[in-house]
């Protein structure tokens, strides 16, 4: 990974975009979408991003400089060694936000990747995520310990699950998910023999519960690539040790290169 994704707040501030014609205009319209304000150069001293839109490389280049200097990130279109930051393709089910980038490598394949996922994610996305976020307190009233609320809202979402994004609900699908019995998460220990350094031949099954686990111990050799399937968030240690201890731990994953 050579770039850290984020979202950035922009409702109420100001962003410089240098350039004319239809890049330049783009970009105007994204700052807006998002709630910022479009300005000039002279007014960069009260901004927090610079755009800068230009077909001169050497134009695109001082000026990206000068916003440098006054302290701004920059993104200059086209030109990726110029950028502080690249603008992703970004499918909008607001307030879910997915954002699909190439590090500047190549906008077509950002876009088409794009496509794919519109064509795939129901529209009521967005819906879901503001019903989960309005039901916070009900949640922690529910399951008051932050792991186990994970747990559950991972196997509600999960397929098959209350909350399967793919299949149709009612509005009050959060509402009845709350007042009724729950899903029941995974725990405990869980061994996954892996069969080869590839990530892709992870099963499903192994994939979800790597991407659940609670914690991850594994063999010194397990390569990195497998790892980062897992939560950022999620306790690494080596295999070798003890996993006494660990059976309230939630969902412990035991990851074995083949020997």
């Amino acid at each position: 990974m050579q770039s850290l994704p984020l979202f950035f707040r922009l409702t109420g501030r100001k962003v410089v975009v240098l350039g004319e014609g239809e890049a330049a205009d783009a970009k105007r319209r994204l700052v807006e979408r998002a709630g910022g304000e479009c300005v000039g150069e002279p007014e960069a001293h009260h901004a927090v991003l610079g755009f800068v839109a230009m077909e001169d490389e050497k134009q695109a280049e001082a000026a990206a400089i000068r916003l440098r200097c006054k302290g701004l990130l920059v993104n200059v279109t086209d030109r990726p060694a110029l950028c502080d930051f690249t603008v992703p393709s970004i499918v909008d089910r607001d307030p879910v936000l997915i954002a699909v980038g190439t590090g500047g490598a190549s906008a077509g394949l950002a876009k088409i990747l794009r496509l794919r996922l519109e064509r795939i994610l129901p529209q009521r996305l967005g819906a879901l995520a503001s019903a989960l976020g309005e039901s916070r307190a009900g949640m922690k009233a529910r399951w008051p310990g932050s792991a186990e609320r994970r747990r559950a809202l991972d196997a509600a979402l999960d397929e098959g699950g209350a909350l399967d994004i793919f299949a149709q609900r009612g509005d009050d699908a959060v509402e009845r998910w709350l007042a009724g019995d729950g899903d029941s998460a995974p725990q405990g220990i869980h061994e996954i023999s892996l069969r080869s350094r590839d990530p892709d031949d992870l099963t499903l099954r192994e994939a979800r519960l790597l991407g659940s686990a609670d914690v991850v111990a594994h063999d010194a050799d397990v390569p990195e690539a497998i790892l980062i399937r897992a939560r950022a968030d999620a306790i690494r240690m080596p295999a070798e040790d003890t996993l006494r201890g660990l059976e309230g731990a939630g969902l412990v994953v035991v990851l074995r290169m083949p020997a």
